[in-house]
């Protein structure tokens, strides 16, 4: 059964919850590439007043497994907030294709992970959502987004995906399931 959902009441249950990496609320956005986490991170955490960390601040080049960027946010922002101190991260520019401008991640009330494998199992996280959209939309989004000329990269990336969320059981551990092929703007919750 689907219902449509508040983001206020959302941001309430969130906001409800025990810290989950030192006084800081882990609000991980997971699933597949072109799925809809970037635009539902943004919307909650306008909702939260908080700052989201995208995986696509960090390099993940092509042929390694969808966790290996994660080192990057354990020792420059998971260690310092569960410390109580705030993180620091150097953005990468993907079309640059080099290091840019420093981030900092103070210490909150919530951070907003978003990206393939932020919920993974051994993550401080407090609450995790999982997107969900066809395999198809998925690819159209990321080639719209990224170039019809990595549509092979892309359905490599897509196989790879489905390992790591298969190995992590990611999507049966979520809070929250979402349909993100759903309306912009809106949210579907699949099962809490």
């Amino acid at each position: 059964m689907s219902v449509t959902m508040s983001w206020v009441n959302l941001a309430e249950e969130i906001r409800s919850l025990p810290p989950s990496c030192g006084p800081v609320r882990i609000v991980a956005v997971d699933g597949p590439g072109g799925s809809g986490k970037t635009t539902f991170a943004g919307r909650l955490a306008r909702e939260l007043d908080a700052q989201v960390v995208h995986s696509d601040d960090f390099p993940v080049p092509w042929d390694e497994p969808p966790a290996a960027w994660f080192t990057h946010v354990e020792d420059r922002i998971l260690t310092p907030l569960a410390a109580g101190e705030p993180g620091r991260y150097r953005r990468y520019d993907w079309v640059a294709g080099r290091y840019a401008e420093w981030v900092d991640v103070p210490v909150a009330p919530a951070l907003i992970l978003e990206g393939v494998s932020t919920a993974r199992r051994a993550a401080p996280i407090a609450y995790a959502v999982w997107v969900e959209a066809p395999r198809g939309l998925r690819l159209a989004r990321a080639l719209a987004r990224d170039g019809a000329h990595l549509a092979a990269q892309w359905e490599r990336w897509a196989r790879a995906e489905d390992e790591w969320f298969a190995a992590d059981a990611t999507r049966s551990r979520a809070d929250l399931l979402l349909d993100g092929a759903a309306v912009p703007g809106e949210f579907v919750r699949l099962r809490t």
